[in-house]
């Protein structure tokens, strides 16, 4: 097989322990590397305040466990703000940028034009003039930096979805308290690690638009995507603690393999073994709907 200069990659957020929803997330993500030819890369995302070195020491031994690999050192966000200050910087050079004083209430309180999703921004303070964003300015709340984009749809096309066509709008860049946002991080860092497949659940599918766009901007191709089904809890919500035994530590290395290959269709409870199964197309279109042993 020729080896593909690129790399796919999985990134976890060490805010908690990585649940069997993730572990089998981060095992699709290998196995679409690895049979494709790419490296296989690990990033920490530890930007938020909310995140534990701790947290992220045990998911790299939770996926070791299963039997994971990846190439190289694992990245930690924290330690790349130059990338991200970077980005902004060139997006500004560019004037492709506002301040944004609006709270996440104001935007969702705030008129939007027809058929615009809740939460996707309203524009307020795109087009402020220099009295009304120095007026903005005494009420001493920080800004948030935003993208001045110039569409409001972008297409991107998923192995697994196809074409696929979402909402673009002014996203923010850097928090009002300054720390990068994460649309601007992972396009970021994916383009400058040599990322060109991203691999993660379907829930994250409407913010590929945005991250494809961005990194049209900065110059950047955007990566083969392939988002795969969730897993859900018996209820057919997102898994939780409440849940019951859904980290390795509460199931175990073995239980969870095996349980990861049915959810699969796949005879091997190995890693290896599935790697010589694996094939996208056969690959289940439908969530997991995960029941504790």
């Amino acid at each position: 097989m020729s080896r593909s200069p690129g790399a796919g990659r999985f990134a976890p957020s060490p805010s908690a322990d990585l649940h069997i929803g993730n572990l089998r997330t981060a095992i699709l993500a290998w196995l679409f590397a690895r049979t494709t030819g790419r490296r296989f890369l690990m990033r920490v995302e530890d930007l938020d305040d909310r995140t534990f070195p701790e947290v992220a020491a045990r998911q790299l031994d939770d996926l070791a466990a299963l039997g994971l690999d990846w190439d190289g050192p694992t990245e930690y966000q924290t330690a790349h703000g130059h990338r991200y200050d970077a980005a902004i910087a060139e997006l500004s050079g560019r004037g492709l940028t506002f301040e944004c004083y609006c709270s996440r209430k104001d935007i969702l309180s705030a008129p939007r034009a027809p058929h615009a999703p809740e939460g996707a921004y309203p524009g307020t303070c795109r087009d402020l003039t220099d009295a009304q964003r120095e007026q903005r300015r005494t009420t001493g709340r920080p800004p948030a930096l935003r993208l001045r984009s110039d569409v409001t749809e972008y297409t991107v096309s998923d192995v697994l979805h196809g074409d696929y066509t979402g909402v673009v709008d002014d996203l923010v860049l850097r928090r009002g308290d300054g720390v990068p946002a994460y649309n601007l991080a992972v396009v970021v860092d994916d383009a400058a690690t040599g990322i060109d497949q991203v691999v993660r659940g379907d829930d994250l599918l409407s913010s590929s638009p945005r991250q494809a766009y961005l990194a049209a901007l900065l110059g950047h191709s955007a990566p083969v995507y392939a988002h795969v089904p969730l897993v859900l809890n018996a209820e057919g919500k997102r898994l939780a603690k409440r849940d019951g035994a859904v980290t390795l530590a509460e199931i175990g290395v073995a239980a969870a393999l095996r349980q990861i290959a049915d959810s699969l269709g796949y005879r091997s409870a190995t890693v290896g073994g599935m790697l010589d199964e694996f094939d996208p197309a056969r690959l289940p279109r439908e969530p997991w709907i995960y029941r504790p042993a």
